[in-house]
């Protein structure tokens, strides 16, 4: 035959092996054609010949078909085996919201750290935003804008009345009082600062007790105002021993008393549960919530809940002092300032309570202005209209009145009493007391 025929080791004759391939023809029947050989006789890279034009393919367009069951899985996916399948075939599962996979065909997706949050597509880690009450945004712009405004009217009102106080009308309404009133108020119109920008130690440490010592040093100024004006109009009655109580000492101690309780209450929240700043990652997903925790709850209602109870008290004193001559009594513009107060706060809880983050300092800041603005316009707003644009109006005689006999001995009796009876040194006492409690505050182990 002239070919040669020989074997290998083990004992098999070399391969020689046409490739076929199925053709189906436009009539449905099957041509077989040769598109190829395999020989083993030939030399190496040349056994085996494809005629890849000849090859007709499963896909009838003549593509190679790939041979896998599943497609890998991008970054972002993790691979989930199927049940009953090979290996090769698995289902690719985003990863949650929390996790990210960072190669192709990764089995698990890992989460990120506690201030670090998945990008769009879940394939890598980039930092949270950080979120609080900064001076750039609208709104603290305007809760600042408005503060330091109500700040400037109310030292403009404690210069007027400092430059009027041997007028009628500041004398008759305890000039003391009057200027721990006004001064009281403008540090309670910079509390709000304390509030707004980046939480530190420092300001959260602060921010609620001196709010808190100075408010109710507001409003217990206030109520001292009132039962002054009470106590001095029952003496004026024949035969009331009432004038034992005038003088100094009554004013003094309601506001030290008033202060002092606030004041315990504030230095037991610094010295039990310090309040600190926290940066909150469970309030918002996707963003830190950079805060004061104020570590207790109990001691912050306890502290709102106090100066909430002394506005009732001013407010009912007010009340109670109505039918006092009206030239000499306060009691209808320190019941609509209380009043204020009161609806302020009240809604001030829901509002608190259902908000969070930066909007729960802005709603709480809001209170603060509303209610020292309260207290502002509706007890100094009419006597600084009567000072500037009314000057006939301040006068002794207007306030003496023109009724009865009676009454203008009572009102004779009255004046006499609220201007030489008011001098005490209780500005700079509550002034010590402020002092005494920041004292304590920078002397809190820091921890």
């Amino acid at each position: 035959m002239g070919e040669d025929i020989y074997y290998d080791p083990n004992g098999d004759p070399p391969a020689d092996y046409n490739i076929l391939n199925w053709h189906r023809k436009t009539d449905g029947s099957i041509e077989i054609v040769n598109v190829g050989r395999y020989n083993m006789r030939e030399s190496a890279g040349a056994q085996l010949t494809i005629n890849m034009s000849a090859i007709q393919w499963i896909t009838g367009r003549g593509e190679i078909p790939r041979a896998v069951c599943s497609e890998s899985c991008p970054p972002g996916f993790r691979k989930a085996a199927q049940n009953g399948q090979p290996a090769c075939c698995f289902d690719c599962i985003p990863c949650s919201g929390e996790e990210i996979s960072t190669q192709t065909d990764m089995s698990n997706c890992f989460p990120c750290s506690s201030e670090t949050w998945p990008n769009f597509n879940n394939t890598m880690c980039i930092p949270k935003i950080v979120e609080y009450l900064s001076y750039v945004e609208p709104i603290s712009i305007v809760l600042t804008f408005s503060a330091i405004l109500f700040c400037f009217a109310t030292i403009g009102i404690l210069c007027l009345f400092l430059i009027n106080k041997e007028t009628a009308i500041v004398k008759a309404n305890n000039r003391d009082l009057t200027y721990l009133l006004l001064t009281s108020l403008t540090i309670s119109f910079l509390c709000p600062l304390l509030f707004i920008g980046e939480p530190r130690k420092f300001t959260c440490l602060f921010r609620q007790g001196t709010f808190g010592v100075i408010f109710v040093l507001s409003v217990s100024s206030v109520l001292a105002k009132t039962i002054m004006v009470v106590i001095a109009f029952r003496a004026t009655k024949p035969g009331n021993n009432m004038r034992r109580f005038l003088g100094p000492q009554v004013p003094a101690l309601t506001i030290f008393v008033c202060v002092f309780i606030q004041l315990l209450i504030c230095i037991a929240w610094i010295l039990t549960c310090p309040p600190f700043p926290e940066r909150n990652i469970r309030i918002k997903t996707g963003i830190i919530v950079f805060q004061c925790n104020e570590c207790s709850d109990t001691l912050l209602w306890s502290m709102l809940g106090y100066m909430a109870f002394l506005a009732c008290v001013s407010f009912l004193v007010a009340f109670l002092a109505r039918k006092l001559p009206d030239n000499f009594n306060e009691a209808k513009w320190i019941t609509f300032s209380m009043l204020i107060f009161l609806s302020v706060w009240i809604s001030f809880v829901p509002a608190y309570l259902s908000t969070q983050g930066k909007y729960m300092v802005s709603v709480e800041i809001f209170g603060i202005l509303s209610s020292s603005a309260g207290i502002l316009v509706c007890i100094f707003l009419p006597k600084s209209y009567i000072i500037l644009f009314r000057p006939e109006l301040n006068t002794r005689g207007h306030l003496l009145g023109k009724g009865s006999e009676r009454r203008r001995s009572q009102g004779q009796i009255l004046w006499k009493i609220l201007i030489f009876r008011q001098q005490c040194p209780r500005f700079y006492m509550i002034i010590i007391i402020y002092y005494m409690y920041v004292m304590s505050c920078l002397l809190v182990p820091q921890k």
